[in-house]
């Protein structure tokens, strides 16, 4: 098979294979080349539409450092920090001293939480150093890193945008991913459940005129931290379609995709913002092959029972079976659920019916970990920021799931029992 990453990166193999099955476009998802301006010029360079942004404009908030610079001088708040890339440790000590403690490392040409450490005092600043320039090198392939004042336990609030080649930008909402393990999202909700109006519509007002400013096209993914006085600041933003996309699309009620179609070919807008319409809430919980009760360790294995939720309001982007295998090689997430509900209430309900009917066996996977989070007053009561798992994951009991696995079990069998039974009256008519 050889080394995934490096075949995901061979675009030239990719736009050949386009070229010979007579395709005029790509759509890049939300993979490695998603945000390559690389693979966006070449794609333009053989007559292939990139379904997505202007190279220009992937370039620019492919590089953490350019971004936040660009975004600073039209006038959107960031954080205090450099401009460019560390060149040592014993510069990046100086700077950290310089901010105050604590700090964070990110890799300046990375995303998905990859490359970042946050260092809480000038001891520990070598070693997350190392650690964070060693993982930028290993998945970005560039070592370079920034450092930015750290904000103790925000919200991640992150805002979708649109807009398409005529200066026409509109915004579908904000959507809160303050849930977190290792700065990489685990549940997203649209809209955020706690997030004060005038806030809300600030954030609105800045994204969508900065886009304008910019000269942006396609979608885009904004991101911003909100602090507990309701300051915001950029962190970055994303020229791909994200993850979590399907729960603006259920609020909307609009194909984010479609768009991003739409849009390539040259299509204006059909629609204003005032056209755009949310309803009720949506709560989006990656499905990983992983085990909580272990660190988070992957799993790797062989789906054997494969049992999912269904109903109105309840939707399930996967391609996993009963029989699929999960490689060893490739991200842990193997699904996303997405519940919605009039409220927030009950989304929650929703969802805790949802995640209860959800059994997979074979492996680990976090499912018994988002029951517990369901459950949990804070969750409930929308009180959320970044630091949510680190303060709660070890007053989880993801034992207290075996009543749940057994009953699936016993719905697994029965099923399973009459889908038997009547294979054998089908084949006796016969």
């Amino acid at each position: 098979m050889g080394d995934p990453i490096q075949a995901y990166l061979d675009y030239e193999r990719i736009i050949a294979l386009a070229k010979k099955a007579d395709c005029d476009a790509i759509h890049p998802g939300y993979g490695f080349l998603s945000e390559s301006a690389e693979f966006a010029t070449a794609c333009a360079e053989n007559g292939i539409i990139f379904i997505g942004p202007k190279p220009e404009h992937v370039a620019l908030f492919g590089d953490k450092m350019a971004s936040k610079v660009a975004m600073k001088q039209i006038g959107v708040p960031v954080l205090e920090g450099t401009d460019e890339p560390i060149k040592g440790k014993d510069e990046g000590r100086t700077i950290a001293t310089q901010i105050g403690f604590p700090v964070i490392i990110k890799a300046a040409f990375g995303g998905g939480g990859r490359g970042m450490r946050i260092v809480k005092s000038a001891e520990l600043f070598d070693e997350m150093f190392d650690s964070a320039t060693n993982e930028s090198i290993k998945y970005f392939g560039k070592g370079d890193v920034f450092i930015e004042k750290y904000v103790e336990n925000p919200r991640h609030i992150e805002i979708q945008v649109v807009a398409d080649k005529f200066g026409n930008v509109i915004h579908l909402g904000e959507r809160d991913c303050s849930i977190q393990r290792r700065h990489q999202k685990v549940i997203e909700i649209a809209p955020s459940p706690r997030l004060n109006e005038s806030v809300r519509k600030e954030l609105f007002r800045t994204s969508t005129k900065a886009m304008f400013k910019l000269g942006y096209e396609s979608v885009g993914t904004i991101e911003f931290l909100v602090d507990a006085e309701d300051n915001f600041y950029f962190i970055e933003m994303n020229t791909r379609v994200q993850v979590e996309h399907p729960v603006t699309e259920t609020i909307s009620g609009i194909d984010i995709i479609q768009l991003m179609i739409e849009i390539a070919e040259g299509d204006k807008l059909k629609f204003l913002q005032e056209d755009v319409k949310f309803r009720g809430y949506a709560i989006e919980f990656r499905i990983n092959a992983e085990n909580p009760q272990k660190n988070f360790m992957p799993s790797v294995g062989t789906i054997t029972t494969y049992i999912t939720p269904g109903g109105p309001g309840v939707r399930l982007d996967s391609s996993a079976y009963t029989g699929y295998t999960v490689p060893s090689n490739y991200d842990s997430m193997i699904g996303k659920l997405i519940v919605w509900a009039l409220d927030w209430e009950g989304a929650v309900k929703k969802a805790t019916r949802a995640l209860d009917e959800f059994y997979i066996e074979g492996f680990p996977t976090n499912i018994p970990l988002h029951r517990e989070i369901v459950r949990d007053d804070d969750f409930i009561a929308g009180n959320l920021a970044t630091n949510y798992l680190d303060t709660k994951l070890d007053l989880f009991n993801l034992h207290a799931i075996d009543t749940i696995a057994e009953e699936n079990i016993k719905v697994a069998n029965i099923t399973n029992l009459i889908k038997m039974i009547n294979e054998h009256n089908i084949t006796a008519r016969h």
